[in-house]
């Protein structure tokens, strides 16, 4: 089953629904990467003008309305090795250099009209670049990427780095991804959620990493959808009642055994899909009744809503807990007199 499945009727935007495939592309591009380290050095391959001449597309106005120039560039799968060429291109606003051997991406600090950059399956070891003014969307997923300094970029709203090799998120600022609503991390190395801190982020892909809980992330109040789907995330702990626009969270693949954990996730309050396949709690017989008492507001777990019968079963249940309580809250000032007297 994919995670396109899980986020039916969760996910309306279809590039999100993308995000979340199978582990087979993964699996596909680990090989795809081993292949390219225990290669040799790849033969020096220059960007041309001819490449250029066949890759531009798109004439439009430049930015001062006087002059035309082609703005979109697609030079995937050259074998490159370098595009120091595209420094007199200040004009492209789309740039696919995708599936070559690349390095070092310092030429696009000079295309201050970018808005659209896919540099995907490169040999990169950073996504540094200068502040591109204007850059809305950038990927360089599948490269060998071990941070994530050196990217501040204001008008950036999705960022994927998802198939790399970080162990920690860093230098992401709040105050410089003023626009960033989308962040890509799954298939990484992180062993934690610290460093994102971003305000504006709506949805958060850390699937495929090695985390064991969350931490850090408070202040996401807008985060709609969190994907943590293939990690080793024992507790529950970490989620706030700040984050308070959750609504989908994705924990399939963990090592949740205890159902008691779930109670942690009550006080998210927009929380409405939640799916924990895969987890040693799922075992449990009651394990679908015990997170609806647990989770009153819940819609649906994992692929199923819930009905009007199972809702009104864990109100009973809910119910009597409540009053079992209060029963035994009674009880205790009666056996303290009790003991008093004696």
């Amino acid at each position: 089953m994919s995670d396109e499945d899980d986020l039916e009727d969760f996910e309306p935007d279809q590039d999100d629904l993308e995000r979340e495939d199978d582990e087979k592309e993964t699996e596909e591009w680990e090989d795809y990467r081993k292949e390219g380290d225990e290669s040799e050095d790849w033969i020096s391959t220059p960007l041309t003008e001819d490449m250029m001449k066949e890759g531009l597309s798109l004439l439009c106005k430049t930015g001062n309305g006087l002059a035309h120039a082609y703005v979109k560039l697609e030079i995937k799968d050259r074998d490159l090795t370098d595009i120091l060429l595209l420094r007199s291109y200040i004009h492209l606003r789309y740039v696919d250099v995708s599936e070559n051997h690349l390095t070092d991406l310092s030429p696009l600090n000079y295309l201050t009209h970018l808005l659209w950059l896919k540099a995907d399956g490169n040999q990169l070891r950073s996504a540094r670049l200068n502040e591109l003014p204007y850059l809305q969307i950038a990927s360089f997923a599948y490269n060998q990427i071990t941070d994530t300094e050196g990217i501040s970029h204001p008008r950036l709203a999705s960022l994927d780095l998802k198939g790399n090799r970080i162990h920690m998120v860093t230098g992401l600022n709040p105050q410089k991804l003023i626009s960033l609503h989308t962040l890509e991390l799954r298939g990484n190395q992180l062993n934690s959620t610290l460093g994102i801190n971003l305000p504006k982020l709506k949805n958060l892909f850390l699937a495929q990493n090695m985390l064991k809980k969350v931490e850090g992330l408070e202040n996401l109040s807008n985060l709609t959808t969190l994907h943590l789907r293939d990690n080793q995330i024992e507790t529950l702990s970490g989620f706030s009642k700040e984050m308070k626009s959750l609504q989908y969270l994705n924990l399939r693949g963990n090592m949740v055994a205890n159902l008691g954990e779930l109670a942690k996730l009550r006080d998210l309050p927009r929380l409405r899909a939640l799916v924990l396949l895969d987890n040693p709690c799922t075992d449990e017989n009651d394990y679908r009744q015990e997170a609806l008492v647990q989770i009153a507001h819940l819609e649906r777990l994992d692929k199923d809503f819930y009905e009007e019968e199972e809702r009104a079963e864990a109100e009973e249940i809910r119910q009597r807990m409540k009053e079992e309580q209060e029963q035994e809250t009674e009880a205790e000032p009666e056996s303290e007199l009790d003991q008093s007297s004696t």
